[in-house]
Parts: C-alpha cells; sequence; structure tokens
C-alpha cells in the first residue's frame, strides 16, 4: 500500500504512470491528513512549512503485520533535512525489504 496527502484522482493518476494498475501495489489517498495525523506524520517543521509545503506528511514507512506496526522508519534530520528529500535512503525499497526479512527471519 502506498498513501499521499494527495486526491484520489492524483493517486489513480501516480499509479498509472507507475505501472501499477493491476498489480499488488494500491495507492490511496488522504486529500484531508486524517490518516497522516493519527500516525503522528504531519510534516510541521517551519522550514517546509516556510516553503509552502503545509498540511503534508513526512517521508516515511511503516510495516505491519497483522495490524501491528513492526518496522517505522522516517526519513528525515530535523536540523538539516525536516523534509527526507536530500537523504532518503532510509525509506528506499533496498533498506525497507533488507528490515522486513530481518523481521521475519526473527519470527
Amino acid at each position: 500500500m502506498l498513501y499521499c496527502v494527495n486526491d484520489g484522482a492524483v493517486m489513480k493518476a501516480w499509479s498509472a504512470d507507475q505501472g501499477a494498475n493491476g498489480t499488488l501495489i494500491h495507492f490511496y489517498g488522504d486529500p484531508t491528513g486524517t490518516f497522516t495525523k493519527a500516525c503522528g506524520m504531519i510534516m510541521d517543521h517551519p522550514g517546509p512549512i516556510g516553503k509552502g509545503l503545509i498540511g503534508r506528511c513526512k517521508r516515511f514507512a511503516l510495516y505491519i503485520e497483522d495490524g501491528v506496526v513492526k518496522y517505522s522508519v522516517i526519513a528525515e534530520d530535523v536540523d538539516f533535512d525536516p523534509a527526507g528529500d536530500d537523504f532518503p535512503e532510509k525509506v528506499l525499497p533496498e533498506q525497507i525489504i533488507a528490515k522486513i526479512k530481518e523481521i521475519q527471519g526473527a519470527s
């Protein structure tokens, strides 16, 4: 599952653009930020807000099994890169997949 604080039309177009239609990957919109706020991922640092990024979510990933968050990571450095744009490595597939394998191996 992939979600963003965009509306459904944007998410549908993004899914099509990425070739995800008909795959196991589903794109969901959170235009009012309800989910983003509920999981504490609203980007409220003054740096991004000062650039007009209002109501956005942090760049993050969650690994969830049976409704339980097993792994959570945020690509941010509150002093240098609060939006996680310059150093997204923590949330790239290679890192997440390695962590999931580690968690599953420990089970």
